[in-house]
């Protein structure tokens, strides 16, 4: 697959994605980068443990081109956000991730609340909007979450003449994908953090972000008219990965919304 969507109003969506919950997409003549994770396979250290990177990213920082806003989900773990994606924030002009991590990164960043929105200026006229939307990391309740695996934010992004594009982040919640699709849907392009990851140590091994079969449900949920999975691959913690996603979404009779993108 060439990884450029179908669109509403005839504006291809380009992504390439690079591995665990690293994509770029280029939309309204701004290009966007998710969670920047380029750090090598290895072992990294969590609160009680270590989380292990199987594979590298697919490509290295330097030939990522311009990036102009990082859509960071969370900066607490390092599976979304990792040294080397650390050091890349600092080139890049705009970070947008939740309340806690926009004051614990600093300058460039900026925390975005559920349903708070913020305007960008496109090139050549125009503007972009991105809104928060809320995400939970764990099963239950956010409250009950948040304290154990910390704040999540997705992300919205609509502007006039073009398609509306949903980034999940690290979500567990179908609750909550339903809230969105309240708001936003039908939605064009869906990048949906998946791979059943799992640990032991956090809510007795329950689901920290959506299986696969939770991501088909909230691509019917959405109204997805595309599905780009990301955070399925590349780290040991995630149970499920590529052939998982194609069992389920074509159980769902979705199997022609599904789109890896071919990784760069």
């Amino acid at each position: 697959m060439t990884g450029t969507s179908t669109t509403t109003g005839q504006v291809p969506i380009p992504i390439r994605v690079f591995g665990g919950p690293t994509a770029l997409l280029e939309y309204g003549g701004l290009r966007f980068l998710t969670d920047p994770t380029f750090d090598a396979p290895g072992d990294y250290h969590v609160p009680g443990g270590h989380l292990t990177k199987t594979a590298p990213s697919s490509t290295a920082t330097a030939g990522l081109g311009r990036i102009d806003v990082v859509l960071l989900s969370h900066d607490e773990h390092p599976d979304n956000l990792d040294d080397s994606g650390r050091a890349l924030l600092a080139d890049v002009p705009l970070t947008l991730t939740t309340p806690g991590g926009g004051r614990r990164l600093g300058a460039g960043a900026r925390g975005l609340a559920d349903w708070e929105s913020i305007e960008l200026a496109r090139p050549g006229g125009g503007t972009i909007t991105v809104t928060g939307v809320p995400a939970g990391h764990g099963p239950g309740a956010r409250e009950e979450v948040e304290p154990i695996t910390g704040q999540v934010v997705g992300f919205v992004l609509t502007g006039e003449g073009l398609p509306v594009v949903y980034i999940s982040g690290d979500n567990a919640s179908l609750r909550l994908v339903k809230k969105i699709a309240e708001q936003f849907g039908p939605v064009d392009t869906a990048i949906l953090f998946a791979g059943a990851p799992r640990l032991p140590v956090l809510f007795n091994g329950a689901l920290i972000v959506l299986d696969s079969a939770q991501t088909a449900d909230a691509a019917q949920i959405l109204g997805a008219r595309r599905v780009v999975p990301v955070h399925y691959d590349s780290w040991a913690h995630f149970t499920e990965g590529h052939d998982e996603l194609v069992a389920a979404f074509a159980d769902a009779g979705l199997l022609d919304r599904l789109d890896f993108c071919d990784r760069a």
